[in-house]
């Protein structure tokens, strides 16, 4: 970790300034954790609990923009335990309801930390998703 710290330490920092600008956002909230999100659509019924399956589409991007993943771009949704991602992720999870979809910030230290994940998710790279809870499968 002091190791990649030294070579990808403009990624931590670049990842700091971009969610501290972005927390004093209209409809950014931020939780004790770090991870900041954005209501775009309320869902309904009940909140997704850790051992729940769900049913969803996400798109994740890099700060700058960068596609890195998205089962929406694919067609294709993504069914699992909610409780199986990135800490930020499984914390935004938690907060969603059937039905919601959120746009999530999520930090360095919630995300992959030092650890790189292919080509556009490099050490300390803070996270953004667009995540829609399309069920919650009992």
């Amino acid at each position: 970790a002091k190791e990649a710290l030294v070579k990808f330490g403009p990624n931590k920092i670049a990842g700091e300034e971009f969610l501290a600008l972005n927390k004093v956002k209209d409809g950014v909230v931020t939780t004790d954790s770090g991870l900041q999100y954005i209501v775009l659509k309320k869902g309904k019924g009940a909140q997704v609990k850790p051992t729940d399956k769900v049913k969803i589409h996400y798109h994740g991007t890099t700060i700058k923009g960068e596609v890195f993943d998205s089962t929406v771009d694919r067609k294709q949704p993504y069914e699992s335990q909610a409780n199986i991602f990135v800490p930020g992720f499984n914390e935004a999870l938690a907060l969603m309801k059937k039905g919601a979809k959120y746009r999530v910030f999520i930090p360095q230290e919630l995300a992959y930390k030092a650890q790189a994940r292919g080509k556009l998710i490099q050490p300390f790279s803070a996270l953004i998703f667009e995540i829609e809870i399309l069920d919650i499968i009992k």
